[in-house]
């Protein structure tokens, strides 16, 4: 493979973070905090961790390796797996789904991006603990009334994607995500200090062993891992492309995995602590993130300082993603269409863009993303499972993965690739339509 006319990530640490910036998004911050204590607290880890453990092994290291290997992102390497059985014109085609699915997210994604950074200005102006916390979200939710902010959040990511592609993707990964990670640390560290915050911990970690016995428990473990790596048949396809044949795709995989991971729970320590220390009621979702926890900062001595640095972490978190989102785009457009660069660019901010101006009102944008990471989404990462294990086939997938190997795969990866990942993805599928979203 010939290196990619958008270039490569300099090192393995490049690579790894720009996925984990994939990877670490809303659903570690507003949903996993959540679901870890309501499913079981430490016992709800048993599960999740060893979904975690084999969606990242055989499942990023599947969409990583097909994107090395085609050379190419989301439209390329579906092409690439169907040409491989002479059906080249279906995956040509079924390649739209997925690439869709990172479009689609990116149009709410950069919505609620719109929201976090007009909370992060009202935290530093103050507005945000002076006013009725549900009062401010619902006049920055409401029609046409987050426009600006909207807009800086996509003008933020064109101008990090129209600037480079691998290269700038990696430099802003190397400075956002640590400090992600530094940020909801301090948060974490501040939180253990307040009173009453161990009721919060006993929510998260004291083990309620019975719930191991509920299918709820696995279900939800199942779709929060599976969401979390950012499994969409699409995004992480394109960062293989980019990715050195020097490099060992399994371990970078369990890497990914593994800092994701522990980003959910700089989160669940973050949160869910200050959520008991003042006796509210413990929540998911856009209530948690924009409601319950500046209504935690008014309580808290300097409070506006640290609501200024969770709203800044959280952005780092949701630009970091919306840019793996839109370079899936813009990549394949560019393969597809031979466009160049700063036009694919530039056309993907204005597609997200124009769309997203009908969507601002908090509950179209609900509607929009249940529809795309209910239906859209599984149903790629279902494409992509089977056009790389089944119709390109294990064997050829298997010289990819390992390529930059000092070892052999373990002879058990094959099994769980073909026998446990790709069925799991279609439950997940099939789930998430019957309980109306498990991720």
């Amino acid at each position: 493979m010939q290196k990619h006319k958008n270039g490569s990530f300099t090192n393995s640490l490049g690579f790894v973070l720009a996925c984990v910036g994939s990877a670490v998004g809303l659903g570690n911050i507003w949903m996993f905090p959540y679901r870890l204590g309501e499913y079981g607290g430490a016992a709800f880890l048993i599960p999740y961790l060893i979904f975690i453990c084999l969606f990242g092994f055989v499942g990023l290291s599947a969409e990583f390796a097909i994107g090395r290997r085609a050379g190419t992102g989301t439209l390329g390497s579906y092409e690439y797996c169907w040409a491989s059985r002479k059906k080249g014109t279906v995956g040509k085609v079924l390649g739209w789904i997925p690439l869709l699915g990172s479009m689609g997210i990116a149009i709410g994604y950069s919505i609620i991006i719109g929201w976090v950074l007009r909370f992060l200005a009202g935290s530093v102006t103050n507005v945000v603990l002076t006013e009725d916390s549900a009062e401010f979200f619902g006049q920055v939710t409401a029609n046409m009334k987050n426009l600006p902010w909207h807009m800086i959040v996509i003008a933020i990511t064109v101008i990090i994607l129209i600037t480079g592609a691998a290269s700038q993707i990696e430099k802003a990964n190397k400075i956002l995500m640590p400090l992600f990670f530094i940020l909801f640390a301090i948060l974490a560290v501040r939180v253990f200090f307040l009173p009453g915050s161990h009721e919060g911990y006993r929510f998260l970690f004291v083990p309620k062993w019975e719930a191991l016995a509920k299918v709820d428990t696995w279900v939800m473990a199942m779709g929060q891992a599976f969401f979390s790596l950012s499994i969409t048949g699409s995004g992480m396809i394109v960062y293989g492309s980019y990715l050195s044949k020097k490099e060992d795709i399994p371990k970078s995989s369990i890497q990914t995995a593994v800092f994701d991971t522990i980003a959910a729970m700089l989160a669940a320590l973050a949160i869910m602590p200050a959520v008991f220390a003042f006796g509210i009621e413990p929540s998911a979702g856009p209530s948690l993130m924009f409601i319950t926890i500046p209504n935690i900062f008014k309580q808290m001595p300097m409070g506006r300082l640290f609501a200024v640095i969770f709203f800044l972490s959280v952005c780092f978190a949701g630009i970091t993603s919306l840019i793996n989102m839109f370079e899936a785009v813009i990549e394949s457009w560019q393969h597809k269409f031979n466009l160049q660069r700063t036009k694919a660019v530039a056309l993907c901010g204005g597609v997200a863009l124009a769309v997203g101006l009908f969507l601002e009102e908090e509950s179209k944008v609900g509607r929009w993303m249940d529809f795309i990471t209910i239906i859209i989404v599984p149903f790629g990462a279902v494409l992509g499972a089977v056009s790389i294990y089944y119709i390109l086939g294990f064997d050829k997938i298997k010289e990819e993965l390992e390529e930059g190997r000092k070892k052999p795969l373990p002879k058990a990866f094959q099994v769980a690739a073909k026998y446990l990942y790709v069925p799991l993805a279609v439950i997940v599928f099939i789930l998430g339509l019957i309980y109306k979203g498990i991720g």
